[in-house]
């Protein structure tokens, strides 16, 4: 039987995968990339070719990939019998969940991504993460409110992320805890939605570049807007 050569992005899975390994002693950088694709089979050159421009490459890749996992393991589980705050929940702890092994490479990764050269890409990437799982979780806002739903959980998300880095309680219990919290948290503000608006008026001054790769906002006919 022949065998099937591997994708672009499943070379790139896999090196990134395998790299995250070393990032705890290499950082997210050529190095880590050069012996993950090692370490996966490939050869220094691929994991050149693969990720050109180095550890923003790789991190956005990996967060592409942590994403599709997410997703995944949302597929999963019961959405439809579950509250609209435990479908949220669900999908930030499944994405915590498959992080578990890779913590320190998160933790790499939001130090690569600390840096404001980089403000961009980590406010991208977070904004992916949410919208990705407001979608999942059935959102069909299409007005304002499809922004303060993801400007709200990227900030819980951002939160739960760190405290998670922090947690050394028995199978992460401190962090679901604080999770539920905090959402719980957002759901009682909407009497803040006011506040909210005027903080985000000036969305193409401070967050427009956020949304810039994702599907574009609704607009009111519950389309995209072009």
């Amino acid at each position: 039987m022949t065998k099937t050569k591997p994708s672009r992005d499943e070379i790139k899975d896999a090196i990134v995968m395998a790299a995250s390994a070393h990032v705890a002693f290499d950082g997210w950088g050529m190095d880590a990339l050069i012996r993950g694709g090692i370490d996966a089979g490939f050869d220094a050159d691929t994991a050149k070719r693969m990720f050109p421009e180095g550890a923003i490459d790789a991190i956005k890749h990996f967060a592409d990939l942590s994403d599709r996992e997410m997703l995944k393991k949302m597929d999963g589980v019961d959405l439809d019998s579950m509250r609209i705050r435990d479908r949220i929940i669900a999908g930030v702890r499944a994405r915590l969940e498959f992080l578990i092994p890779h913590r320190e490479a998160v933790r790499g990764g939001l130090g690569v991504l600390a840096s404001p050269k980089h403000g961009t890409a980590m406010a991208k990437i977070t904004m992916t993460t949410v919208d990705a799982i407001w979608n999942k979780a059935g959102d069909k806002s299409n007005d304002f409110n499809w922004y303060t739903k993801r400007g709200l959980l990227a900030a819980v998300y951002g939160a739960t992320v760190l405290y998670w880095l922090a947690d050394e309680s028995e199978n992460y219990s401190a962090t679901w805890d604080f999770l539920e919290r905090r959402i719980d948290d957002v759901l009682k503000i909407p009497p803040m939605k006011a506040k909210l608006e005027k903080a985000i008026t000036d969305l193409p001054k401070r967050f427009g570049f956020v949304f810039s790769g994702l599907n574009d906002a609704p607009n009111e006919t519950g389309g995209k807007a072009s």
